[in-house]
């Protein structure tokens, strides 16, 4: 009866400290997928600047290169385009993937559609140059979170078992 009853204590901490790590990993999670999107952004403004090469290819190619969900935004963007403008792609691509992007990333990565496609290189350059400004602020402040609440969350994990545990001993 007392090891049925370790072993049931430890699995309960066990798994609340996981729960923990698993909260805690969407605010890593976060700022991974904001830097490679940063990263994707750069990578589409060489390709339309220096190869000419249609939107959606570059997209496709881009999506290819990259992984995770970042990826497949750029993917599912180039899919998007065979039935709608290349920055209405974009967007129903950030509305489609499920990301870690919070309401007010999507925000700024939403904006990007707005000259895409529609003016020339310079234009778009400008946009994506725009972009990753707001992007670089984002970043920072996922960092922020992260550091923060981080950490925050596996020790409340832990803790919150250690309590469960104490309180059934």
């Amino acid at each position: 009866m007392g090891i049925l009853k370790f072993i049931f204590l430890t699995c309960i901490l066990l798994t609340s400290s996981l729960i923990g790590m698993v909260m805690a990993n969407k605010y890593k999670s976060r700022e991974k997928e904001l830097k490679e999107l940063k990263n994707g952004l750069n990578m589409f403004k060489t390709k339309i600047r220096y190869t000419y090469e249609p939107i959606p290819e570059v997209f496709m190619e881009i999506g290819n290169q990259l992984s995770g969900n970042v990826g497949k935004v750029f993917q599912t963007a180039s899919k998007n385009t065979e039935n709608l403008t290349a920055g209405d792609a974009w967007v129903s691509a950030i509305e489609t993937i499920n990301t870690y992007w919070n309401e007010e990333d999507k925000g700024i990565i939403k904006g990007f559609h707005k000259m895409l496609g529609k003016t020339d290189l310079e234009g778009q350059v400008t946009q994506i140059n725009l972009t990753c400004e707001f992007l670089d602020k984002q970043i920072e402040k996922a960092e922020e979170e992260r550091k923060k609440n981080e950490k925050l969350y596996k020790t409340l994990g832990t803790v919150i078992g250690m309590a469960i545990v104490i309180i059934l001993i």
